[in-house]
Parts: structure tokens; sequence; C-alpha cells
């Protein structure tokens, strides 16, 4: 048997301690990443929320811009959630001119696209291939997929993607880890399972 999976976090903002503990609830191992070595021997990273142009400044004033580039781009399965969907996108319609995106997902996203924190919204998505009814996606300053590409569309939202996956990467809209539900994460977790074993 081999052990666990080992998965990244990456720890500069957001609700990464959430993921930490969601994906250890689904059994898996969790490392926070804040360093270039951090990313070393990972059999996946998370990629949380947060704020997208503040986590591109931090990832470059860190070090870990292109590392994480690195690594995403040579098929480590990554799961990017609400500010990491922006960070794993290739266009980002309203973006900063400085903010860098990692341009792994040929996804063209709207940063808030679902309006302001006060905006902040709850909805159940039917997302395809998960088991056992709805999943309930938490929205807080959401992007809006405004054109999902070549990207496999999992999950809509008033006619919007909200749930994508290109190859081993996987990217939400919403927070799964503030949900209570693990079904998204253990489907993340297949993903990583697949590439080990391929």
């Amino acid at each position: 048997m081999s052990a666990s999976p080992l998965i990244g976090v990456l720890a500069l903002q957001g609700a990464f301690r959430e993921h930490v503990r969601a994906m250890e609830a689904c059994g898996a191992r969790a490392r926070l990443v804040r360093l270039p070595e951090d990313l070393e021997h990972l059999d996946g990273l998370v990629i949380p929320g947060g704020e997208s142009t503040t986590m591109s400044m931090l990832m470059e004033r860190m070090g870990l811009l292109e590392p994480v580039e690195r690594v995403v781009h040579g098929g480590l399965p990554t799961l990017g959630t609400c500010a990491g969907m922006i960070a794993l996108a290739d266009r980002v319609t309203d973006g900063r001119p400085d903010q860098h995106l990692l341009g792994v997902l040929d996804i063209a996203v709207r940063r808030n696209g679902y309006g302001r924190q006060v905006d902040s919204f709850e909805a159940d998505l039917d997302v395809s291939g998960l088991e056992g009814g709805p999943f309930r996606g938490v929205f807080i300053r959401a992007p809006v997929v405004e054109d999902p590409g070549s990207a496999e569309v999992l999950a809509e939202h008033e006619g919007h993607a909200v749930a994508v996956r290109q190859g081993p990467v996987m990217a939400l809209a919403f927070h799964p880890e503030l949900s209570g539900d693990l079904r998204l994460h253990r489907e993340f977790l297949r993903l990583v399972e697949g590439a080990r074993t391929a």
C-alpha cells in the first residue's frame, strides 16, 4: 500500500487551513507551501481563495511564482478555488496589468464577477460525475468564467461555468473547504491518484 498522497496547500492568504483540514479528513497528508522547497515531492497542490492580485504579488515576493508555474505546467495535479481559479486561468478580462497568471487553464474569468463581499451567496450545484446529490457552493466575491475555452465544464450556475477541469487541473469559483462537504476534495484526490499510478 503506497503512502497517502502529499498535498501542498499554498499558505500565503485565504482559507488554506480549511483546505488542510479537508485534505486530512479525506486521508491525505497536507503540507503548507510558503517557500519554493515546500513544493518538493508533492503529489498535488491546492491554490486557495484570497485576493488574486495580492496572491500573485506575494508569490512573486516569496520566490514562488516561477516554481509553482513550473510544477503546475509540468503536470502536478492542482486544485484552485475562487482566487485560485483566477491564478490558474490564462485570461482575466478585468485583471490588472501587473497581475501574473499561471495560464494553465484555457479559460477567461472576470474577478469578483458576482459582486463584492456583501453579494456573497450559496447555491446548490449539480456537479458532473459527483454522486450524492447537489453540492452546496459557497460563493464569496467569486470569479465568473466568461469563456470556458477547451476546459471541461463540471458545473454551472445561472449560465456560467463555476467548476472546470483540464487534464489534472481542477478549478472552482466557489469555496468547497467552507461547505463541510468533502466530495470535491475527494474528487481532486482521485485525479491525484490517477496521476500517481499513470
